[in-house]
């Protein structure tokens, strides 16, 4: 009974759950919840819907392990004489992680062109 559980993202899956994170829907709900269970399992089903077969732990459990490596790197890099580090993705948490608070107009992270996978995460900003 292999549940999938060690089996490696591809970076198609990254960026597709990267997608859906960048939700404002999405970033909305987990911005205060300390009980995620159900925000996780919206989030396995739009991968579903997108042919990625994740549930809602591994989601969860990946989520937490992309934002880990982003502050881990951000700590890193803020100690004067290291070389800027990244890692894969960098950018694309880096713009979800650092948005500004909602009802400002400068949010530069547009999740319409993100869901569509047209553009980069952070095209809108550069």
């Amino acid at each position: 009974n292999d549940t999938g559980a060690g089996k490696h993202w591809s970076d198609n899956e990254v960026r597709a759950l990267i997608n859906i994170w960048s939700d404002e829907k999405i970033q909305q709900m987990l911005e205060g919840a300390t009980r995620n269970k159900e925000i996780f399992e919206e989030i396995a089903r739009r991968l579903m819907k997108r042919g990625i077969d994740r549930d809602w732990k591994q989601c969860r459990t990946k989520y937490k392990n992309l934002k880990y490596e982003y502050r881990a790197l951000q700590k890193e890099n803020e100690h004067l004489g290291n070389p800027r580090r990244k890692m894969r993705f960098y950018d694309e948490v880096d713009c979800i992680l650092r948005r500004q608070p909602l009802g400002t107009s400068g949010w530069g992270c547009e999740s319409s062109s993100l869901l569509s996978g047209t553009k980069n995460v952070c095209d809108e900003i550069k």
